[in-house]
């Protein structure tokens, strides 16, 4: 069965995700897209500001995707699934105060949706104008950034050459993993955004062998959101992992926002791809390790509150 890429777009107020939905739909690209738009409060008033294209956009009123709109979320990927030869990929708009964790966690949990289509990435748009006094406000606006696969960084033209600097460093200290693309309106060639199966971290360290390597991206800062990355050279036991990673979701998943790992598994040739959003969390064994590849452990968290000791301890605790 062929998996239908799925984007989920996420950013602040006004950042620009209706803009860059526009260009998606009005582009000349050949592929056609279904819009899930969620709307906060009763009233939908983004469907109205979507150009009149071809695709079908759905709204999920009454309700912010992080709440009670995972059913009904499931409910429209589902029907979109009984023809999904109508369309090449599904496009997820949230609210601006969502956070998007809920969203991206429907495509774990639910079996079927699961099978039918694959998250491609989380994509934030950010307002480099804008971006640094929302940090400073709005806890979503940093959950946001942190959760992202990718960010387009919108609204460059705004801002002096050094904002923009402090902008991208602030960016990093809250999620040093992103991809970040410049934008002017949202003006991003898509192919850049589309397609580029983001959230497969595989897909990441082939791009970037480096991505999870060493100490260079621990940050801590005042607003709490740190990321830290865990190595290991010796084959991990794959029991004593699965029961560590689930302990430590159920008991913290509430403040891990992300989690991301490839993991050398003793007996095991292949890769074992791990990620998890909060509490959910999945992991399968993808390509074989090459000959010449370095079997190494990589474990990155992207959180509130983590501390490093904790996480180092209980990883160590899993080596064969």
């Amino acid at each position: 069965m062929t998996q239908v890429p799925v984007t989920v777009l996420t950013g602040y107020l006004g950042a620009g995700k209706t803009t860059l939905l526009n260009r998606i739909l009005s582009e000349q690209h050949g592929k056609k897209y279904a819009v899930i738009v969620n709307e906060f409060g009763e009233i939908g008033i983004d469907n109205d500001l979507i150009v009149d294209a071809d695709e079908e956009v759905f709204e999920m009123n009454n309700g912010c995707v992080c709440c009670t709109v995972r059913g009904d979320l499931i409910r429209i990927l589902g029907g979109l699934m009984k023809r999904k030869d109508k369309f090449d990929a599904i496009l997820v708009e949230t609210t601006g105060l969502a956070d998007p964790a809920p969203v991206a966690q429907t495509f774990f949990a639910d079996d079927d949706v699961k099978a039918r289509t694959m998250l491609d990435s989380i994509t934030t748009v950010v307002d480099a104008k804008h971006v640094l006094a929302r940090l400073a406000d709005s806890p979503e606006a940093a959950d946001q950034i942190a959760f992202a696969d990718q960010i387009v960084l919108n609204k460059t033209d705004l801002v002096t050459a050094d904002e923009l600097a402090a902008v991208e460093a602030r960016i990093r200290e809250l999620n040093p993993y992103a991809l970040i693309h410049r934008a002017q309106r949202c003006d991003v060639p898509l192919d850049n955004v589309l397609g580029q199966r983001a959230f497969d971290l595989a897909r990441i360290l082939e791009r970037e062998p480096e991505f999870l390597n060493g100490d260079a991206h621990e940050h801590e800062h005042a607003n709490d959101i740190s990321s830290i990355s865990l190595t290991a050279t010796k084959p991990l036991d794959g029991d004593r992992v699965t029961t560590w990673l689930r302990t430590l979701l159920a008991e913290k998943g509430g403040d891990i926002l992300r989690a991301k790992g490839i993991l050398d598994i003793k007996g095991r040739n292949e890769r074992l791809a791990f990620q998890a959003v909060h509490m959910m969390m999945e992991g399968d064994f993808q390509r074989a390790w090459d000959p010449d590849e370095k079997r190494i452990s990589r474990l990155v968290f992207i959180g509130r509150g983590l501390k490093r000791s904790e996480l180092k301890r209980g990883f160590e605790s899993c080596i064969a």
